[in-house]
């Protein structure tokens, strides 16, 4: 079911670990030039030296593999990023917005925004957004957006986005894994007529890295259930399905639970809401009133 993309360029985010690292790897594997992201160069440099050992015996059918340094934490490092892959690459056939976090306790980021819901859907948002005239330019491409069955139950919460009237870890987690739903749908209505797809996935209960180091009783407990989670790479194998499939050429808009379309919660289809959302996050993340190359470096 996958399919070779020799000589296309991927961008991973959050490539350093679990499914990210495993499906950098894959894709790689297939052909592809592939850019992880990292927020440390060093651990990214490990990532991308593993990756190569890894390809060693399949070096004549493989791609290549390199790294950009990137901190979803601060919009600034998001538009170097986009200003960095532009200058260093000509083309960008395949996007996967992989990066994300759960913080249990309620944390600001250097922008003054709740770091889960910046992490996790306003850094991609602006990525993508910045990435676009290139994706558009390579164009059939794909865009593939992480997402999570916790988007199930979950609302946008319009008058308290930063959680400031209230806090709860997962249901700040669950809030940006339901924008990053709403975003696709939103995305994929704009991007008709380009040849740029995008949908979401959930790759299902991956014994990812998600939640290490919080405070409190969720990393032991997630410590437990990871023992009957999915492994990274397995779930990896999703994200490359929707990166390289001739199945699912051209299809857009839709939202994933591993390799099969599903239907995603019914707010994630308020298309009211998806608008709003998108004009919020461009409000939040200056889109309209900077441009990456006024960035001083």
């Amino acid at each position: 079911m996958m399919g070779r993309i020799t000589g296309q360029t991927c961008l991973v985010t959050g490539g350093t670990r679990g499914i990210g690292w495993s499906a950098a790897l894959q894709l790689a594997a297939q052909g592809g030039h592939v850019v992880l992201t990292c927020r440390d160069l060093e651990q990214g440099q490990r990532a991308v030296n593993n990756i190569q050992e890894r390809l060693y015996g399949i070096m004549d059918r493989a791609g290549s593999i390199n790294k950009l340094q990137a901190d979803f934490r601060s919009l600034d490092s998001v538009r170097h990023l986009a200003q960095d892959f532009k200058q260093e690459y000509g083309r960008l056939d395949i996007l996967v917005n992989n990066a994300g976090v759960l913080r249990t306790k309620r944390y600001l980021t250097k922008d003054g925004y709740e770091e889960t819901f910046q992490v996790n859907h306003l850094a991609p948002f602006l990525l993508t957004n910045q990435l676009l005239p290139l994706l558009k330019k390579s164009a059939p491409s794909r865009i593939v957006n992480l997402a999570s069955d916790a988007h199930n139950g979950a609302r946008i919460y319009f008058d308290d986005l930063n959680g400031e009237k209230k806090y709860g870890g997962l249901r700040a987690y669950g809030q940006s894994k339901l924008a990053n739903v709403l975003f696709t749908y939103e995305l994929s209505r704009r991007l008709r007529g380009t040849s740029v797809t995008a949908n979401a996935l959930h790759p299902g209960a991956v014994a990812s890295h998600l939640g290490e180091g919080e405070p409190g009783l969720f990393p032991k407990v997630f410590r437990t259930l990871k023992l009957f989670y999915t492994n990274p790479g397995t779930a990896a194998q999703s994200v490359t399905y929707l990166c390289t499939s001739a199945e699912v050429e051209g299809v857009t808009g839709k939202y994933y639970v591993k390799m099969n379309e599903a239907k995603s919660s019914r707010c994630s289809y308020d298309e009211a809401a998806a608008h709003r959302l998108w004009q919020v996050s461009e409000e939040l993340t200056r889109l309209r009133e900077t441009s990456y190359q006024s960035i001083p470096a």
